[in-house]
C-alpha cells in the first residue's frame, strides 16, 4: 500500500466521513451532483472501508461550516495533504477554478492546520501535473 492510502485508512470512521463530505461538497458546488459523482464517492467510501451505515452522513450535510468543523478532526498531516490534493484535482477537473472552490479548499486546509502557502503549493503542483498529462497526449499522439 502507498503512504496516501495508509494515511487515509488509519483515520477513524468519523474522519473518513469528514474527508468524503468535503469531497462531496466540492463535487456538488457547481449545482449539479450527478449519479456518476455520487457513485465515485460511494466507491471511495468502499475503498476506505467506511461502514455502509455511515454513507448517508457523507451526502447529508450541505452546510460548509459543518463540513469545515468536521474536517478539523483530521489530524494526520499526510491525510490532510491528500485531501487538499484531491480537492484541487476535483476543482480543476472542469478546467474552471471558481472563487468559491478556492475559498472552500482554503478553509478546509486551514481547519486541518495546513498552511495557505502549502495549499497554494499543492494547487500549483496539481496544475503542473494536469498540464504535463495534456502535453504527453500531444507528444505521444494520443489526441
Amino acid at each position: 500500500m502507498d503512504k496516501q492510502f495508509d494515511a487515509i485508512m488509519s483515520m477513524s470512521d468519523d474522519a473518513k466521513v469528514a474527508y468524503l463530505q468535503a469531497f462531496a461538497r466540492l463535487a456538488s458546488s457547481d449545482g449539479n451532483f450527478d449519479d456518476n459523482e455520487k457513485a465515485f464517492i460511494k466507491d471511495l467510501a468502499e475503498n476506505y472501508v467506511l461502514p455502509n451505515n455511515r454513507l448517508d452522513e457523507v451526502f447529508s450535510i450541505d452546510n460548509d461550516e459543518q463540513i469545515i468543523a468536521n474536517v478539523s478532526q483530521i489530524k494526520n498531516r499526510r491525510a490532510a495533504l491528500e485531501l487538499i490534493k484531491e480537492l484541487c484535482y476535483l476543482a480543476h477537473a472542469d478546467d474552471e477554478l471558481s472563487d468559491s472552490e478556492t475559498l472552500f479548499i482554503g478553509k478546509v486546509g486551514q481547519a486541518m492546520n495546513v498552511e495557505l502557502e502549502k495549499i497554494e503549493q499543492i494547487s500549483n503542483w496539481v496544475i503542473d501535473k494536469i498540464i504535463l498529462a495534456e502535453e504527453a497526449k500531444i507528444i505521444f499522439e494520443e489526441v
